[in-house]
């Protein structure tokens, strides 16, 4: 419920502070007092678009604050922590309408958007003006109301179950009939992957062993002089390295005669000469398997393209051009098989829609005998309300040929207000007495279903007096039993049966307006029960009245 509103600089409101209670709340006051003003600040509260006109004169920014006590709201207290706005039995929700177009949210003192504080405000406040009928005007919102009002919610959500398998059912296929679609293009393009990659005959590593060939080969003459250079050095000409190196032996043979301790021996010089002679001869062989084939180039440079292009194409490495060949020939086979598959879904498709028509089928039974209930108790309501003669239907039209998530109804809420007249939708009504009769009748009927913590009557006293007020008075405290009500009224029989009774007063100061809201005393509860029963001059005799009135309805 709406426990404290707090409003700045919004309208001619300069600074508004009021707390509510639970119970039937009235709220009257002169015409022009700002009582229209106040649920506009209350619309901010459920997410209604603001704008720079909201603000008060010769003012930055206007701020609307409202807190909830949300205890039993089991629902709502699971979205808003889902949301990340916390937990807890309170909730604060804060708008700050900016000049400079800033506008902020903050829901729990955490900054929010414009669509999370809608998404919240639907469960906190219904307000039903006489031109603010939207939820139950809109044909869209009959079928959530039949279900909530019928109990139907749980098998509702056994049925969607079954409708979201379903419709997972019908998403795969269309993926699958896509895929069919482009299939011949498709498997043009894998196929020619397929056969490009298999038929260049690739071997791992290829590349880089082709590579190291291509450059031996571009650097023949090259590596045969330092091949050559070295033989001839170590062995071949005179003066050569081993030759040299023999009377190094020689030298270490005499040394060692003499003096045995030399580190170094006949046996390890004996050693080094032929390491050194054997990489002579390496070096001569090596020289003699060199020979320039520019045919032999030229074929590595054309394979080496053919696997860079691959490589360029297929991911960058031959290793990567492998996968890819191996995951076309994956698909290819995937698709050969499509056609089964799609044959396969088809038949679980008409399996699982026909189970499916079932639920719906047996929903919408039970919507028809909920459908008879409500007619049975709006009709009750509304004929206490001066519209003896009215009839109220939930017609149900055609029943779709494709289910939805809701099942398979559409049904829409019709009402004759009077002998003679067809039945017409809501929507279509055009009194506003009417209508704002017909609103209480549905809220008295659907206040022990709602979820909703607070319902705002605006008005609700259009076009009916005299005794229909009394009874209007009276099926507001009936709904008041079940949700916290604040209402709007002009006419004193409503107005009596109020639990708390608070009026709006404009006053001009310092040459601003200003208006605001006060809780009334029992005295001055009765004095605006007088003045509401006989305008400015307050007799003694209408004071009477009001207090009778009062009296009657309060013990």
């Amino acid at each position: 419920m709406l426990a404290e509103l707090n409003i700045r600089n919004f309208a001619i409101i300069d600074e508004l502070q009021v707390a509510f209670d639970g119970g039937l709340n009235m709220i009257s006051g002169e015409t022009g007092a700002g009582k229209s003003i106040i649920i506009g600040a209350v619309g901010l509260l459920l997410g209604d678009r603001a704008n720079a006109d909201m603000i008060r004169s010769f003012e930055d920014a206007a701020v609307v604050e409202a807190l909830f006590d949300i205890r039993g709201q089991d629902g709502l207290q699971g979205r808003i922590r889902e949301m990340g706005f916390g937990d807890g039995g309170e909730l604060v929700v804060r708008r700050v309408v900016s000049r400079s177009g800033k506008n902020r949210v903050y829901i729990n003192g955490h900054l929010s958007s414009l669509a999370s504080l809608a998404a919240i405000g639907e469960s906190l406040i219904n307000v039903c003006g006489q031109h603010e009928h939207q939820m139950i005007l809109n044909a869209e919102n009959h079928l959530d109301i039949l279900d909530e009002f019928g109990g139907l919610l749980p098998l509702r959500a056994a049925y969607r179950e079954k409708y979201d398998r379903y419709r997972l059912l019908q998403e795969k296929l269309r993926g699958l009939q896509e895929r069919q679609l482009k299939r011949a293009e498709r498997e043009e393009l894998l196929r020619y992957q397929v056969g490009e990659i298999a038929g260049a005959d690739i071997r791992a590593g290829e590349d880089a062993a082709l590579a190291e060939e291509k450059k031996v080969l571009a650097n023949v003459q090259k590596l045969m002089d330092f091949a050559d250079t070295a033989y001839e050095t170590l062995y071949g000409k005179g003066g050569a390295v081993l030759a040299e190196f023999r009377n190094v032996v020689s030298a270490v043979k005499e040394i060692r005669k003499i003096d045995s301790g030399l580190k170094l021996t006949e046996q390890e010089m004996e050693e080094i000469y032929y390491r050194i002679e054997e990489a002579a001869f390496t070096l001569r062989e090596y020289a003699k398997r060199l020979s320039f084939d520019p045919g032999r180039l030229e074929a590595l440079d054309e394979r080496l393209e053919l696997l860079g292009r691959l490589k360029r194409k297929y991911g960058g490495t031959l290793d990567a051009v492998l996968t890819r060949q191996a995951e076309a020939e994956r698909e290819l086979e995937e698709i050969s098989s499509l056609e089964e598959e799609i044959g396969a879904l088809t038949t679980d498709i008409d399996a699982e829609r026909e189970l499916l028509m079932e639920e719906a089928e047996a929903l919408s039974a039970k919507r028809r005998e909920a459908a008879a209930a409500l007619k049975r108790s709006v009709e009750g309501e509304i004929r206490t309300l001066a519209m003896e003669n009215a009839q109220f239907e939930a017609v149900f039209g055609d029943l779709r040929s494709e289910p939805n998530e809701k099942g398979i109804d559409a049904p829409e809420f019709y009402l004759s207000a009077n002998v003679g007249e067809e039945m017409k939708p809501l929507r279509a009504i055009a009194s506003g007495g009417e209508l704002s009769r017909i609103m209480l009748a549905l809220k008295k009927v659907l206040a022990r279903t709602g979820s909703v913590g607070t319902i705002v009557f605006d008005e609700v006293d259009s076009g009916i007096g005299g005794a229909t007020a009394e009874i209007v008075g009276q099926k507001l405290r009936e709904v008041a039993r079940h949700h916290q009500v604040l209402c709007i009224t002009h006419l004193p029989q409503i107005a009596c049966c109020g639990d708390r009774h608070y009026r709006v007063v404009k006053r001009v100061a310092g040459e601003r307006t200003n208006t605001s809201v006060s809780l009334l005393s029992g005295e001055e509860r009765l004095e605006e029960i007088t003045r509401m029963l006989g305008g400015i001059e307050l007799t003694e005799k209408a004071k009477e009245h009001a207090r009778e009135m009062l009296s009657a309805r309060h013990g």
